[in-house]
C-alpha cells in the first residue's frame, strides 16, 4: 500500500526548547485520520520523543500494512483498544486527528480507567447516535457518495483537485503532489457507521482541542459545520490551543509546532 511519511526532522529542538516543553513526561497514543496511516505522525512523534515523552502510533485496520478494506468503525475501535491493553498502557494522553477523533471517543468509553486526557487535533467529535459522515457538508457528501458508488471495494479515493484545495491548501503544488502520491483509497464504512456514545458523554473526560486555523476540510465560519467551535464545544469544559496550519501539510512541514501544541494540550 502506498504511504507518505513526515520525515524525521534534521534539527530537533534545542536543549532550552526541550526543557520548556518536556517538564512533565507523558505517554501519548496518537490515532491517525482518514487517507493517512501511522506515518502521518512520524515527525510529530520524533519531536515528542526527543522531549522525553513515550509515544505510540498504531495503524488503523485497513491502513498501513493491512490491505483489507472491509473494515468497520467497531473494528478500528477494538484494534486500538487491543493495542493499548496488550501493552498495558496506563495514564495515557489519547490523541486523535480528523476521523481519529471519533476513534478517541469510542476507545475512551471502553477504557476510561486508562485515560489521563483526551486531545482532539482538528478532529471530529461526534454526537451520540451520529456517524462521522453526518458532519460532512452537503457538497462533500455528494462527492463522497459518487466516489463510493464508483469504487469496486466500497472505498473512497479523493480526486487530486479536491484534496489539494481542502486537505493541503497551504502546501506548494510540489508538496501537495508528494503528499497525494502517498494516500490510498479509504474504507468507506467506518465514516458511515452510527456510533453509540452515551458512555462517552456521561464520563466527563479531561479534554483539549487543538485547532489549526487554516484547515479547509470543513467550512470555516459556519455554525452548522466546522472544527471549532462547532465540534469542540461538545466537550463541555475543555482546553483550547491554536496554531496556524492546514489539515495535512503542517504535520509534515512543521511537526515541531504540532508537537508543541499537542504537549500543551496533554500536560496538567
Amino acid at each position: 500500500m502506498p504511504t507518505w511519511s513526515a520525515p524525521v526532522p534534521e534539527s530537533l529542538p534545542s536543549a532550552a526548547y526541550q526543557e520548556k516543553w518536556s517538564a512533565q513526561r507523558l505517554t501519548f497514543v496518537l490515532i491517525h485520520g482518514a487517507w493517512a496511516d501511522a506515518g502521518f505522525w512520524n515527525g510529530i512523534a520524533a519531536h515528542l520523543r526527543k522531549m522525553g515523552h513515550t509515544v505510540y502510533t498504531p495503524d488503523n485496520p485497513g491502513r498501513g500494512p493491512d490491505t483489507n478494506k472491509d473494515v468497520t468503525h467497531a473494528m478500528i475501535t477494538r484494534s486500538v483498544a487491543d493495542f493499548i491493553t496488550s501493552r498495558d498502557l496506563q495514564n495515557i494522553v489519547l490523541v486523535g486527528h480528523s476521523f481519529g477523533g471519533s476513534v478517541v471517543q469510542t476507545v475512551a468509553q471502553l477504557m476510561p480507567e486508562r485515560i489521563k486526557r483526551l486531545v482532539f487535533y482538528n478532529a471530529f467529535i461526534i454526537k451520540d447516535g451520529e456517524a462521522v459522515a453526518d458532519e460532512f457538508p452537503p457538497a462533500a457528501l455528494e462527492v463522497f457518495r459518487k466516489l463510493r458508488e464508483s469504487s469496486m471495494d466500497d472505498t473512497i479515493m479523493l480526486p487530486f483537485p479536491f484534496f489539494r484545495e481542502t486537505f493541503v491548501n497551504l502546501a506548494s503544488l510540489e508538496t501537495a503532489r508528494r503528499i497525494y502520491s502517498g494516500i490510498a483509497p479509504e474504507p468507506a464504512k467506518p465514516s458511515y457507521d452510527k456510533l453509540d456514545l452515551k458512555k462517552f458523554y456521561s464520563q466527563n473526560f479531561p479534554a483539549s482541542y487543538v485547532y489549526f486555523t487554516e484547515d479547509n476540510v470543513l467550512p470555516q465560519g459556519n455554525s452548522e459545520y466546522g472544527w471549532h467551535p462547532h465540534m469542540s464545544s461538545r466537550l463541555g469544559l475543555f482546553r483550547l490551543l491554536k496554531g496556524q496550519g492546514d489539515h495535512l501539510t503542517t504535520a509534515k512541514t512543521d511537526p515541531g509546532l504540532v508537537a508543541a501544541r499537542i504537549y500543551e494540550a496533554g500536560r496538567d
